[in-house]
Order: structure tokens, then C-alpha cells, then sequence
């Protein structure tokens, strides 16, 4: 399954909810995800919450949007993407 990072901006800050509600609404994206066959990986947020790149397995960009698109969440750029990490040379 091809790989994806997926850029974003907020218009405003990102309301990151570490309780039980941002628990649900995290599985919440989760299983819409799963309807366009997406996989969410990991996410980095910066500093001021404004912008975020997140990590997505999926059969195409498409489905990226799609996914995204259905969880109201903003897309400036998708690029397929490969791991290259220091253990690769050993």
C-alpha cells in the first residue's frame, strides 16, 4: 500500500483534546478513514497549532482527500512518500 504525506493549515489553531472527547473524535476519523480504505499513521503539529503533516497509508491520493474531505480537515498538498531512515544502510 503506498504511503502519504499529507500537508496542512488551519485557518485558526488546531483544538487538540487529550481527554475522552478527543479520544472519540480521533476514532471518529478513524473509521471514516476506513471507508476510503485510508490509514491514519502518525501526525506531527507544530508548535503554534496552525500547521500539520501527517503520515497516511492508502491506495491513492484520492482517497486521501476523499477521507479527509469527509473529516473536514484541510489539504495543501499530498505527496506519496518512501522510509529512509539511518538503519537503512545496515
Amino acid at each position: 500500500m503506498p504511503r502519504y504525506l499529507v500537508e496542512r493549515t488551519f485557518a485558526g489553531r488546531l483544538d487538540l483534546l487529550s481527554d475522552a472527547a478527543g479520544a472519540r473524535v480521533c476514532a471518529a476519523m478513524v473509521e471514516i478513514n476506513a471507508v476510503q480504505g485510508v490509514t491514519w499513521v502518525h501526525s506531527y503539529v507544530t508548535p503554534d497549532r496552525a500547521r500539520m503533516v501527517c503520515v497516511y497509508d492508502a491506495p491513492s491520493p484520492e482517497a486521501v482527500r476523499c477521507a479527509a474531505l469527509a473529516n473536514g480537515q484541510p489539504v495543501d498538498r499530498i505527496s506519496e512518500v518512501r522510509v529512509l531512515d539511518p538503519y537503512f544502510f545496515h
